[in-house]
This record gives structure tokens, sequence and C-alpha cells, in this order.
């Protein structure tokens, strides 16, 4: 009986205590239900999620895998210039007072060539690689090594100096790709891995997500500033560090979204920061490269103002402008198409095909997407009122034909022959080309007259039409302010020393 007792008082006290914390559980919910309510934040839809929620699947084995064997590391040597070769000689003291006889006192100073490292993908099966223009910038000899440890000597097919972007051939077949995949559907959060050669460690995959798009105005290790770039670059916290320039962003499919390209950091690794070119904007080069040699660039056909900078160069006008974001139409060129189709001087620029435009480098990267002869759609606010146009895009040149890469040869508008042994014997120099068949160009425009011999072009030996071509490609390459090609050379019946400046710019 007494154990009968028991049991049932053991039974009545589980129930009430079940019920207590029933009621208390209760009691509670409702509380956190009325802190985090719809009507107290008076957001529609809300709803609290637990720390059990299962988390988006983060396995990365498909991606990588199908990314590694796209990526190849890029070793690029240049080679010491004229220049180097013939920079003054020095004198060592010590040689010089405490010799033991067999050696020189007056040592040629000597450089070494110049090598580099980074990585590059595989976007086609017969060999086309895509990289950093500034992992290749300048090199004499380019190395590709696959990921089963298969090298290949490399050409460079063309280059981009504004997008920073390059792209190079292989021979070969049956190479492993990397898939395109669609930047602009990229989404903030989303997770991507970084696939490249660090520090020459290849192979090597690292992860994060995508912290930001759009970001411009990024000088950091592996930029050249800023000034006449695209930039618009995806932003992650994947780590990223020298070497793995040139190398594959991707998503979690394992498709190409971004080509890494530089990091923010001020001592040269990774702190957190790394930027990706989007692979929309990648995509439009490389084809253009491939096709023309040259990339098409679309021109919009207006002179514009930040908002941030017109507040302080036009007060006046600042004052009537009724947006935050877009660029300031200040002046048009001549033959203007945006002109043309109605747009003002005063308008705002807002949208391109409906995307936002928010300043002067979000406006390039989103022409860039276009060649010349493409119409886009313009938005424009104009005072109150919001606008939109249909503007026909025009190259640099301010037509819609396609504009094709000048040859060195096509620049100079002349045959530079090689010297022969005899000629040189005769002229008493050991190299240099003699100048012919002179048409229009920019030798005629400088006042060289067939018959020239050109010794040296920016200090460097001259000895055919190759050196003069390596030359001016390697001048092309730089900003339009450095884009000077220094000549030296001698007419044989005067036999005086000349030294002509050209410039290059178009």
């Amino acid at each position: 009986m007494k154990t009968w007792k028991l049991v049932v008082g053991f039974f009545l006290v589980s129930l009430v205590s079940a019920g207590v914390a029933i009621g208390v559980y209760s009691f509670l919910n409702r509380k956190e239900g009325n802190l985090f309510s719809d009507n107290s934040l008076n957001q529609q839809g809300f709803r609290s999620v637990g720390f059990a929620t299962p988390a988006e699947n983060t396995d990365f084995t498909y991606a990588a895998e199908r990314s590694v064997n796209a990526v190849v590391h890029i070793k690029s040597v240049v080679k010491p210039s004229d220049r180097d070769r013939n920079a003054r000689r020095y004198i060592n003291p010590f040689d010089f007072f405490f010799g033991d006889g067999d050696s020189n006192p007056l040592q040629p100073y000597q450089r070494q060539p110049r090598v580099g490292f980074g990585s590059g993908v595989i976007i086609s099966d017969d060999g086309f690689i895509v990289t950093n223009n500034h992992v290749i910038d300048g090199a004499d000899e380019i190395e590709v090594t696959t990921n089963d440890d298969k090298v290949y000597k490399a050409k460079i097919v063309g280059n981009d100096d504004v997008t920073d972007v390059a792209l190079l051939k292989i021979e070969g077949k049956d190479f492993h790709v990397l898939p395109f995949g669609d930047s602009d559907a990229l989404k903030v959060g989303e997770w991507v891995l970084a696939v490249g050669n660090p520090f020459n460690l290849t192979s090597t995959v690292t992860a994060g997500i995508v912290s930001a798009k759009g970001r411009s105005e990024i000088s950091g290790y592996g930029s050249r500033g800023t000034e006449n770039k695209i930039q618009s670059y995806i932003q992650t916290d994947a780590a990223v560090n020298p070497g793995n320039s040139g190398g594959a962003l991707v998503n979690t499919k394992g498709e190409l979204i971004g080509i890494n390209t530089l990091i923010y950091s001020e001592t040269g690794n990774y702190v957190g920061y790394s930027f990706a070119i989007p692979i929309n904007i990648v995509k439009k080069v490389v084809s253009d490269i491939k096709q023309y040699g040259i990339v098409q660039r679309a021109i919009l056909g207006i002179k514009y103002n930040e908002l941030s900078d017109l507040k302080e160069i036009e007060p006046e006008s600042f004052k009537k402008i009724t947006v935050n974001e877009g660029v300031y139409v200040a002046d048009f060129p001549v033959n203007s198409a945006s002109q043309k189709a109605g747009i003002q001087i005063g308008d705002v620029v807002t949208a391109i095909n409906g995307v936002k435009i928010k300043n002067g480098q979000d406006l390039k990267a989103q022409l860039s997407r276009f060649s010349p002869g493409n119409k886009v759609e313009v938005q424009v606010t104009r005072g109150s009122s919001v606008k939109t146009y249909t503007v026909e895009l025009k190259n640099d040149q301010g037509t819609t034909e396609v504009i094709r890469q000048k040859t060195p040869k096509d620049i100079l508008g002349a045959t530079l022959n090689e010297l022969t042994s005899e000629a040189k014997t005769r002229i008493g120099v050991n190299y240099g080309v003699e100048v012919s068949a002179i048409t229009s160009g920019k030798l005629r425009s400088a006042g060289i007259r067939n018959g020239f011999i050109i010794l040296t072009a920016n200090d460097n030996r001259v000895s055919s039409q190759d050196d003069m071509n390596t030359i001016i490609i390697n001048v092309l390459k730089k900003d339009a302010d450095d884009r000077g090609l220094y000549i030296k050379g001698f007419y044989p019946d005067t036999r005086k020393m000349e030294y002509v400046a050209i410039d290059l710019n178009d």
C-alpha cells in the first residue's frame, strides 16, 4: 500500500512539473512572439530563424575538382634590354687595388632576366588561356605548366591594359576547360572558390563569399592605378596572394565567374580583400582579341563629370541635380551619337539598358560589354523628369566600323631592311636597319626619309623589323602619356647623328 502511494505521488508530481514547464514555455514563447512579431517591427513576412536551420550545402569538392585541371601556372621571363646590357661599367675599388692580377677591375653591370609568376585559366580545349595582362606584360618568353605537370611554350594572342586581360595560346588539344558562368547573376553572400598558384604553390583552392559587386577605384597589389582603367570588380574574402593573379574565381557549380586580379594590401600579402574581373567583361575582351586582335570599344559620346566633383566644379549646376547617383553630361565630342539621340548638357545618365549607373566607372564597365554599332537604352534625369533615349554606340573614331589592329609596320609607314655585312662595313656600324618604302605614317610625319639608318629605339639596339616590332608593342602597352618612341640614327651621306621623338598615340 505504501509503495502504491509513492508511485501515485511520483506520478502526480511529474504531471504538475510537466504542466509548469509547458506553461512557462508557452508564456515565454508568447512573450518572444510579441518582441519579434510582425506588428512590433512592422515587417511583413518576418519570421525568426532558429540556429538549427540547415545551412546551404558547402561541399566544394565538385567545383574544386572541376577547376584545378583547367587552371595553369604561368612563368613569364623579361630579358635584359640592350639598354641594360650597355649600362655604364662600374669599378670595384677593392679589385682595383687588391686584385689578384687575373680579374678585370672594370666589371660590366650585369642584369639577370626578370622572372614573374602567375596563373591562367584554359577556356577552350585547343589551348586558349585567359590571364591578367600584368602577369605577362613585356614578357619575352612565357611558359605554361598544366596541373599534370606538362610544360608548354605560350604566345600572346592579344592583351588589353584597360581591363587587365590577356589571351594566350598553347599548342595541343583536349585540354581541360572551365565553362563560363554568369557574373551578373552572382549574389552578395554567395560562396565562391579562388583557384591559382599563390607563392608558386600550384593548384591551390581557397573558399570565401562574395563580399560586394561593382567595386571600383581600387588600387592595390597587382594594380597600376585606376586612371583610364575599367574597374567593376567582384570583391571576395577568399584568400588570394601573389601568384593568384590571372587565376579562376568559380561558383559552387564549377563555373568560371571571374579572373582574380588584385588584392588590397599594404604588404603585398592577403589581408582579407581580393578582387576579380567579372567574367561577363572578360568574355567580350577575349572574344574581340581572338576575332579582331584588338578590343572593339564602344563610346557613348559624352563628356561627363562625377556628381561628387560637380559640387566643387559647378556649384550652380549641382543645385539643379535631383538625383544622388549617375554621371553629369558636361559636353559632347564632335558628331556625338548621344547628342544626336536627344541627350542634352545638364542631363544625368542614371542607367544603361536598365542597369543602374552610379558613377563613371559603372558607365565604363557597362559600355565595355557592347561593341560599336550596338544600340542601347540610355536613361537620364533632366530636372525632375526621367527620359530614355536610344543611342547607337560608336568607336573612338566616330564610326561603327570594325577597327583592325595596326601592325608596327603600319604605324611607322615604312619597311625596315636589315643591313648586310657589306653594308655594315661600308657604313661603319655593327647593327642597324635601313628605312625604305616610306608611305604615310609616323616616320614620314617625323621628317624621316628613305635611306635613314635607325640604330636604336628607346635605347634598344635595332637590327631587324622584329626588333622594332617588339619595342613598339611594348610602348603601346603603356599609358597614353608614356607612348613615346625615341629613335637614334643617321643618313650615311652626312653621318650626322640625329635624334627623333615620335608620339605613338593616334
